[in-house]
């Protein structure tokens, strides 16, 4: 079941729409007829929405961790590889 709908110009979008954005933004890059000059527009979009999505995870990690403190103890070990948000693998 969808979430309630919010007007678009007043709250931040969620974090779905984020990635849905993230992979058009990865398909129009992909694309040979985007040119160069879009291409770095559209990647530097990419790295800002990638790092929305980078903290809104770790808030609700945050979040998680807070109302469930046994979470915090199943953390992965900190010297293993990250993925793209910078969060354990």
């Amino acid at each position: 079941m969808p979430g309630p709908k919010r007007p678009a110009d007043t709250a931040a979008p969620s974090i779905e729409e984020l990635i849905q954005r993230l992979e058009e933004i990865s398909r129009r890059i992909e694309n040979p007829d985007t040119g160069l000059e879009n291409s770095i527009s559209l990647y530097q979009e990419g790295m800002a929405l990638a790092e929305q999505c980078r903290q809104r995870l770790a808030e609700t990690r945050k979040a998680l961790e807070t109302i469930n403190p046994e979470l915090s103890k199943n953390r992965p070990d900190p010297g293993r590889p990250k993925d793209l948000f910078g969060m354990e693998a």
